[in-house]
């Protein structure tokens, strides 16, 4: 069967998300403490070990905060970790096909983790982006616990960044996952039933019960909640007798901290939201040939780059895990998106360079609205967001002192063509068919009380979003 590799529609912007404004704002408050207190200490050198923890607080941002609690806690654990083996390599050995053959398997294990784990955006990406710089840093054994516990610090801080909005809001992820379930069932049945309405409006009351069923011990507000989202998977079942305008004026009430609507409970079709997720091992062994992908994926683009005297073997590197996708076509895309973002980023940061080189304290706000930047674009295109990811990743290779700009230019455009077409030659290579996932149909008894049955729909959950992924 022929692979369609498309070009029109790759580039092309979507909706900002609703909450677009939440990852941008928290990932500046996680990492500017941490940065001003390097600066105020004249050790920004550190910098790369406290944005390691800093950066947990780009996930989970869709989350009830009793799971994201748990999430931001696994994402801290699994940076430390690979952060970690990354040091103890790097003052191992300074042979550079040794550590790009450890940041390929490394790059491999973040991957399949994150994909099995499904903890959603950025992914794997950030994991390794630190462990892979990390490897080609000067290190010794002595200096690992003080750089993991400056990680750890950062880290921790980063998690009360991300469960600071809960005191104020503390059902906030699951009002707006119904809300939206709500509003995309109104669009459906005002569709009457069309196909192209179809697959969003499933994957919204999806994600509703999803965030219901993470949110933590059952409240009131979580039970009107789930009485909602039971309404609006009657109207997918049967739009044609659905409400539109009473579906949004739901919608609209659920937002923000008023009270939840009471409506009706359906008798009889009230605890199916949604099932367990199976075993982390059963989610892991069909992943196989990802693993086996990333790993080769990686390894060629870092071989190709030290073969061509490259001195950041790890950004071809992190190029190459960053394509990865559910299917070769999502894969193209990305790579696509990524050379466009990383082209027109090196310009910005040709561009930024000036400003950035007046002193330490220019360099460190450039840096903080270059995050900035890229967490509220991110979520329009992934190539958008890299358009300030990588003159970032570019400045943060300064904090150890000002380097010359037309090389740092060189070596990011040489890496990212590297990688992008060494990581496309591994998808080629290792096929890994993705799991085409059917929509998640209602529980029984509600279809049974409707008389009616959604239509099955592709759902690419795995790796097809824009949102959210980094350097």
């Amino acid at each position: 069967m022929r692979c369609r590799l498309p070009l029109a529609g790759v580039l092309r912007l979507g909706r900002p998300s609703d909450i677009w404004f939440k990852p941008a704002l928290s990932v500046v408050a996680a990492v500017a403490p941490s940065h001003l207190a390097l600066l105020a200490l004249g050790r920004l050198d550190l910098a790369m070990y406290t944005m390691a923890g800093s950066l947990c607080a780009l996930y989970a941002h869709n989350r009830p905060y009793a799971a994201r609690a748990r999430a931001l806690a696994w994402v801290l654990l699994g940076m430390l970790g690979g952060l970690a083996a990354a040091l103890v390599a790097a003052s191992l050995t300074r042979d550079a096909v040794v550590l790009v053959t450890v940041g390929a398997v490394l790059a491999a294990v973040q991957k399949v983790l994150c994909d099995a784990t499904r903890i959603g955006p950025p992914g794997n990406v950030v994991l390794t982006f630190i462990s892979s710089a990390a490897l080609f840093g000067p290190q010794s054994l002595g200096q690992i616990p003080g750089h993991l516990a400056a990680a750890a610090a950062a880290g921790a801080w980063a998690w009360f960044v991300g469960m600071a909005p809960g005191l104020l809001r503390p059902h906030g992820p699951e009002r707006r996952a119904v809300a939206g379930a709500l509003n995309a069932a109104a669009a459906f049945a005002e569709a009457h039933g069309r196909d192209q309405e179809r697959a969003p409006a499933h994957a919204a009351v999806r994600a509703a019960r999803q965030a219901l069923l993470s949110a933590g011990s059952p409240s009131e507000t979580r039970r009107a909640l789930e009485r909602l989202v039971l309404r609006a998977e009657v109207a997918l079942a049967a739009p044609v007798d659905a409400d539109p305008a009473l579906l949004r004026t739901w919608a609209r009430e659920v937002r923000g901290t008023r009270p939840v609507p009471d409506v009706d409970d359906l008798t009889g079709i009230g605890g199916e939201l949604t099932t367990h997720p199976g075993p982390l091992w059963h989610r892991l062994r069909p992943l196989t040939p990802l693993a086996v992908r990333t790993a080769l994926g990686c390894a060629l683009a870092g071989y190709a780059s030290l073969a061509l005297g490259i001195g950041r073997p790890y950004w071809a590197l992190v190029t190459a895990a960053s394509l990865y996708q559910a299917s070769l076509t999502l894969t193209w895309g990305r790579g696509v998106q990524r050379v466009v973002g990383n082209l027109l980023g090196v310009l910005l940061f040709a561009a930024l360079v000036p400003l950035a080189h007046t002193g330490e304290v220019a360099l460190v706000l450039c840096c903080l609205a270059l995050n900035f930047g890229a967490e509220a674009l991110i979520g329009r295109n992934y190539w958008l967001g890299s358009v300030c990811v990588t003159p970032m990743a570019l400045l943060i290779t300064e904090f150890a002192g000002f380097q010359e700009p037309g090389r740092l230019i060189t070596e990011r455009v040489v890496d990212t063509l590297i990688g992008a077409l060494l990581g496309l030659a591994a998808a080629v290579a290792v096929p890994h068919r993705s799991r085409v996932v059917r929509a998640e149909r209602s529980g029984p008894r509600t279809l049974a009380a409707t008389g009616r049955s959604p239509k099955p729909h592709p759902d690419q959950r795995t790796g097809t979003t824009t949102e959210g992924v980094r350097p």
